[in-house]
């Protein structure tokens, strides 16, 4: 009789690996041209980036599912392609390493959820 096949957590990260990697692409230009060009060069309005407005942004719930979103998909994507990449060159430590490498991706998921309701509403 066949034994039954041991069930993965593989997909799991692949689907964080995979929705960060296409919100990167999707978003990640424009907020590279907006935080790290267009502001500093006044490409843009001088108060995009204004204390006021970005606290007043960030106590929208829209806004704060949006962020939480964003920095979690890509603190995940970037993780695994990390985690992923010691593999291919020949850092195999196993449990440890998916330890380290998910747990950092975990920790910033709650650091991000706690700050983004620091914020208040």
């Amino acid at each position: 009789m066949a034994q039954p096949l041991k069930r993965s957590n593989a997909p799991f990260f692949w689907l964080l690996f995979g929705a960060g990697g296409t919100l990167a692409a999707l978003i990640g230009p424009m907020l590279v041209f907006l935080t790290g060009v267009g502001a500093p060069l006044d490409l843009v309005s001088a108060d995009l980036l204004d204390y006021a407005r970005v606290l007043a942004l960030s106590r929208h719930w829209l806004a704060k599912a949006f962020l939480f979103a964003t920095v979690t998909l890509f603190l995940w994507h970037a993780m695994h392609r990390i985690f992923h990449t010691l593999h291919d060159f020949g850092v195999h430590a196993g449990a440890g390493l998916k330890i380290l490498c998910y747990g950092t991706a975990l920790a910033g998921t709650v650091i991000a959820a706690w700050a983004l309701l620091a914020v208040g509403f």
